[in-house]
């Protein structure tokens, strides 16, 4: 997803534009400022795929989805960093979101390991960016590995 580097309205509109020229399918990334969320209302009206990022508030959220954002990315990662409960920030989001019939979908972003995946997905995220060792968790399991070792060991002795 690419990013506009300005901070002003008229230079993301500029930026968010060629980046849309690109491809149909790319989504331009907007900072949660006043400018980003005119910005995200500008290209909703084009029809062009926003996503308002850095959002730590159900205020913010809010903001972004009646811009008609496409995406909104709670970073739940850094708000647990700062002893603040970042899947209830996402779990605030979805029930809003339901309650009024947002199209928005929420992007939960900063995620920090296969817990906040499993939650995230609990809770009603539709979407999440986060490390591949998270991905990979979501593999791992003692009892399948125990299982397998035993697998294996049975298909050896069957074997001899």
């Amino acid at each position: 997803m690419p990013e506009v580097n300005a901070l002003d309205l008229e230079g993301m509109i500029k930026e968010g534009e060629e980046l849309a020229d690109l491809h149909e399918q790319i989504v331009v990334k907007l900072p949660m400022t006043k400018e980003g969320v005119m910005a995200a209302k500008y290209f909703s009206d084009k029809g062009i795929k926003t996503n308002v990022t850095l959002v730590f508030s159900v205020g913010q959220a809010i903001l972004a989805a009646k811009a008609g954002a496409t995406y909104v990315s709670p970073f739940i990662g850094r708000l647990d960093d700062v002893s603040t409960d970042g899947l209830a920030l996402i779990e605030e989001i979805r029930q809003i979101y339901d309650n009024y019939g947002y199209e928005t979908q929420i992007l939960a972003a900063s995620v920090r390991h296969t817990m906040h995946i499993v939650n995230c997905a609990k809770i009603g995220a539709d979407v999440m960016t986060g490390p591949l060792s998270a991905i990979h968790g979501l593999l791992k399991h003692p009892l399948t590995d125990i299982g397998l070792a035993q697998f294996v060991a049975d298909f050896e002795k069957g074997n001899k």
